[in-house]
């Protein structure tokens, strides 16, 4: 008599590929997880195969930062090697996506590009940064990504990389919107996984917390762009703007169970407050019924295993 059914193929697996590591680096902050090397990543991209999960989302960790994020354009640069790494390996047996931003690979942490404004203040710029994105999106398709995963916020973003995908002949690599992704203090772990420099936060281009209308405009104006996918982060703290989403999307819906979130779970389990495995079922449960048929999440390969 189940209405909502949980499926492996409906979660996706976040990883981390770390730069000038040769074994796998653990995660402080979100135990269990780690930073790959090119190795392990290949490794992990097969047993999400074996697992039946829906795909994988690639996150890169530099060596090497700039202002301008250079590497994450680079051929060369890791998340780019990483890409033609795991696709090489599992070729069309997993959708592999990967993140498209640059604040991994900026020496200041933020999304974009900075510029200073009369006063003296940095600010992102953000048709500058929309420059460097449509180079990133060249690069990751080029290296083979089936679905790009373009988590900056900046205004106009799809439909530049949109543009820039069509003109370079890669038509067929999907464009996978962070439509509503809001600030929250949940990120902290993350920050941890990327080593960001980022100091201070992302409100002047994420979403506020506060506003619904505001998450549903920003939806309605990536579909006008052309996304192929659209994306609401942090998902549990947000379900209500999930089930908005997945009423007026011509598209499908994703949400992203974000790291803080698997922190909590994953630190109550520890101190026997709750039991995992039906802690970690029942948030997943709650963010399909919700209306999101993507779901990331770090406990996908867990999950997948039950199921």
């Amino acid at each position: 008599m189940a209405q909502t059914r949980l499926h492996p193929a409906d979660l996706v697996l976040p990883v981390f590929v770390r730069e000038g590591i040769h074994e796998p680096v653990e995660i402080s902050s979100m135990p269990g997880v780690v930073q790959h090397t090119l190795e392990s990543l290949v490794d992990e991209a097969q047993a999400c195969v074996d697992a039946g999960i829906g795909g994988i989302m690639l996150f890169g960790v530099p060596v090497a930062k700039d202002a301008r994020g250079s590497g994450a354009d680079d051929p060369q640069g890791i998340l780019n090697l990483a890409t033609r790494a795991v696709v090489d390996a599992v070729g069309d047996r997993l959708v592999v996506m990967t993140d498209l931003c640059l604040d991994e690979f900026t020496d200041h942490g933020h999304c974009g590009v900075l510029t200073s404004t009369l006063d003296g203040r940095s600010v992102v710029d953000n048709d500058a940064t929309l420059e460097r994105y449509a180079a990133m999106a060249i690069a990751q398709a080029e290296a083979g990504s089936h679905v790009l995963g373009l988590s900056g916020m900046m205004d106009g973003q799809v439909a530049h990389v949109r543009a820039a995908l069509d003109a370079a002949g890669h038509t067929d690599t999907l464009v996978l919107a962070y439509a509503a992704k809001y600030t929250s203090a949940l990120y902290g772990p993350f920050r941890e996984a990327v080593q960001s420099s980022l100091s201070g936060d992302r409100a002047t281009y994420q979403q506020d917390p506060a506003n619904a209308t505001e998450a549903l405009r920003e939806i309605d104006l990536d579909l006008a762009e052309g996304a192929d996918i659209v994306m609401v982060k942090p998902a549990q703290p947000h379900l209500d703007i999930v089930a908005a989403a997945a009423e007026v999307s011509t598209v499908p819906v994703a949400a992203y169970q974000i790291s803080g979130e698997f922190a909590q779970i994953v630190a109550a389990a520890e101190r026997g407050w709750i039991d995992r495995d039906a802690a970690v079922t029942e948030s997943l449960l709650h963010i399909k019924r919700a209306g999101a048929q993507i779901i990331l999440t770090y406990f996908a390969l867990e999950v997948a295993g039950r199921l």
